[in-house]
């Protein structure tokens, strides 16, 4: 039955060239349907749904998903139930949020997404092409944000009587504690620049430093050097500027406690010339100093995180899991 007459009258014994095409032909379709089928079987298996929480689904991608994002962040493989109880949680905890009325849209997370990308240098398509690289979908990152978010809301919109600290509280936390920087202080400073016209050789700046060195040698207040400075040669002076201590890193408060007031900082070459800092005054600030912030930071947070177990736990008490 595998002869074929040739056309010369004779036979050719064998498979021709037609019906090797033709059994090709079909075993490619039969290939690609299995192929489509596979696939099917594993998006299936994807979309499998392995927890419903209050009505709400979890998937099998959703787990491994988020798997995959705390790998890329902390280097480290979670324990599969571990990050199954987590996005429990956050449904707990949106669901929550949003009977109380607490609801954020699609474009507040998007800011949110983009501040953090800022916060790593990057721009929201970065991080978003980042996160892609290692599997990860940016939905993973932005859902975790949402739950975050509208928690933090919550906990303190619900419970902000008892998360409140008195001075009281904060004083006793700093009892016995060697703490540093308890005073708080706010210089009032004038900002001195001696302007150098953009593309200046490096011999221009080397002047301006000089004028600078002998100007902060004769500079002794605010109120007849700030006048003289007016005179000098292409000299900007700024308006006035408050910095709380609280608000400065530790070594730029050294660096202004050390300058006495009435005097100046020592110069520095920007961009628009010779910058100097006439240390005005310096008074005891009404805010927190850097050390006492750190207590009440630190108090009021393992408060919160307190009271956010409790309520979390009363609300797995209160919730319908069902495990597939």
């Amino acid at each position: 039955m595998f002869d074929e007459t040739l056309p010369g009258g004779g036979k050719a014994v064998g498979l021709t060239m037609m019906n090797m095409f033709r059994i090709f032909a079909r075993c490619r379709s039969l290939l690609a349907a299995a192929l489509l089928v596979a696939a099917a079987a594993t998006g299936a298996a994807a979309q499998t749904v392995v927890v419903i929480v209050n009505g709400e689904p979890i998937t099998a991608l959703d787990v491994d998903q988020r798997i995959r994002f705390m790998e890329m962040t902390t280097q480290k493989k979670p324990a599969r139930q571990e990050i199954l109880n987590e996005l429990i949680d956050e449904k707990l905890k949106v669901r929550e949020a949003k009977r109380y009325g607490i609801e954020i849209g699609d474009a507040e997370v998007d800011t949110m997404f983009a501040t953090m990308a800022n916060r790593m240098r990057l721009n929201p398509d970065q991080l978003s092409q980042n996160l892609m690289k290692g599997g990860v979908n940016p939905s993973t990152l932005k859902a975790r944000i949402r739950a975050d978010t509208v928690w933090q809301q919550l906990v303190r919109g619900r419970f902000q009587s008892s998360l409140q600290l008195s001075e009281r509280e904060v004083d006793a936390a700093l009892q016995g504690q060697e703490v540093q920087d308890t005073t708080a202080i706010e210089y009032i400073m004038r900002p001195i620049l001696l302007l150098v016209p953009p593309g200046s050789p490096p011999a221009v700046y080397d002047s301006r430093r000089k004028e600078a060195e002998a100007l902060r040698s004769r500079f002794r207040s605010c109120d007849e050097g700030i006048p003289a400075t007016r005179a000098m040669r292409d000299a900007a002076i700024r308006d006035q500027v408050i910095r709380n201590s609280g608000d400065l890193p530790p070594e730029l408060r050294k660096v202004l406690d050390a300058v006495p007031v009435g005097q100046l900082t020592t110069p520095e070459v920007t961009k628009l010339g010779v910058e100097m800092f006439a240390v005005c005054a310096k008074q005891d600030a009404k805010t927190d100093a850097p050390g006492k912030r750190k207590a009440r930071e630190t108090i009021f947070t393992q408060r919160f995180e307190r009271q956010s177990k409790q309520y979390l736990q009363r609300l797995r008490n209160e919730s319908m899991v069902e495990r597939k």
